[in-house]
């Protein structure tokens, strides 16, 4: 039995819920660990007492379940597994291969005695298209690939070894990212490629099986301009004009907006809308696009060099946003605040840089700070492993908030 990582984090989110009776909907970008976080699910509930007789696990990639494609073929197969009444814990990965799923997911559901876990990796199971079949009736688990807290743990699980100076942990995990397969490479070269075949997997099997995409050298290009802009406030209007002035290529609006759309489905990218503080209101049209690991834009692009600001700002977005923080960019006035973060009732005010060493660099930096007038908490994330004391503002060293943990106060 291969011994499992457990991403712990995500383990409290669903424990609450193990014997619901709403369907466990595990999502995330392709390879991001839904498959083996299902088997650390099974083996917790083993540990709690649960009988192996009473676990049903359906993987529908592995051979003797790819024939099972319609909705009767899966509703057989379910039947089969579950013979008496007994509370039973049904796992069943990679949905998304059997066509109208729903029905039948939701009427073993409805007959009770079943706890019911799915997860898929394509842009239909995703997308808003499952919340209106199961409207109700599912809770949805989230996962990214690893944060850097979980690289290191992993790394350390896998009986790699982790460099004394966090620092290089750090730049090894912003050049390949975080997709938890990665980390069984040592060759640099083997990672790239692995990634790089993510990518193309998520293209072939997420994107193209399951939408229509007649032109599909101008999604590329399309795709290859969003995750290569990562970071940059943008809106349909500019890209527009970029394809039209700079490519020679006039896209109509929709099919633009359409070609987003699935990028976001497919969990490869997040959009993060502005907000305006003073008046309270999100910006329409006015957005940042932000990339669920790093790797999947340097893995597609020649040069290597980092470019920190944008890199930084992404590990800060998806660390919080994988801990339930929703994320805007912020304007006041002529100045923009990196985020603007909430998370029940509480609001926090975030700026992002590299360093702050040079006294111009840490003015800009508390500008939009010292332009709020309320008393939310203020945050400045940088890489100085000396921290600054200043208007009350809480300056945290990106490496260790995110190595230990933290989360926001």
């Amino acid at each position: 039995m291969k011994k499992i990582y457990n991403r712990e984090y995500y383990l409290k989110k669903i424990r609450g819920f193990y014997d619901s009776d709403l369907i466990k909907v595990i999502s995330g970008v392709r390879r991001c660990g839904k498959s083996c976080f299902l088997e650390s699910v099974i083996n917790d509930l083993k540990k709690r007492g649960v009988p192996e007789n009473d676990i049903v696990y359906i993987n529908l990639d592995m051979r003797g379940f790819r024939s099972v494609t319609t909705a009767d073929q899966l509703d057989e197969l379910i039947a089969a597994k579950l013979p008496d009444s007994k509370m039973k814990y049904l796992f069943i990965d990679e949905i998304q291969n059997v066509k109208d799923f729903e029905p039948v997911i939701n009427g073993f559901r409805e007959e009770g005695n079943v706890s019911i876990f799915i997860t898929g990796s394509n842009s239909y199971l995703l997308s808003g298209e499952l919340a209106t079949k199961l409207t109700g009736r599912y809770i949805e688990i989230e996962m990214f690939p690893l944060n850097f807290g979980e690289y290191l743990e992993m790394k350390a699980f896998l009986g790699k070894t982790l460099s004394d100076n966090k620092a290089e942990e750090f730049d090894e995990y912003l050049r390949f990212g975080g997709f938890p397969k990665t980390l069984e490479f040592d060759d640099p070269v083997d990672k790239e490629l692995y990634v790089k075949d993510v990518i193309e997997q998520i293209f072939e099997k997420d994107i193209l099986k399951f939408r229509k995409i007649r032109n599909r050298s101008l999604f590329e290009r399309v795709m290859n301009y969003i995750i290569n802009n990562f970071g940059a406030t943008t809106n349909l209007q500019n890209i527009l004009r970029y394809f039209r002035n700079e490519e020679g290529l006039p896209i109509k609006q929709a099919t633009l907006h359409g070609y987003i759309k699935i990028l976001e489905n497919a969990k490869i990218i997040y959009k993060c809308p502005r907000f305006d503080i003073k008046s309270r209101k999100s910006l329409k049209g006015e957005q940042k696009y932000y990339l669920a690991d790093l790797s999947i834009c340097f893995s597609r692009n020649v040069d290597r060099r980092i470019n920190y600001g944008p890199a930084l700002e992404n590990i800060v977005y998806t660390y919080l946003t994988s801990r339930g923080y929703s994320m805007s960019v912020g304007r006041i006035g002529n100045l923009e605040c990196d985020f603007i973060t909430r998370k029940n009732m509480d609001y926090y005010y975030i700026q992002v840089a590299m360093t702050i060493a040079e006294r111009k660099t840490e003015d800009r930096e508390y500008a939009p700070f010292e332009k709020i007038r309320d008393n939310y908490p203020k945050y400045l994330f940088t890489l100085d492993p000396l921290l600054q004391r200043r208007d009350g503002v809480k300056h945290c060293n990106i490496i260790n908030f995110i190595a230990k943990g933290e989360e926001l106060l």
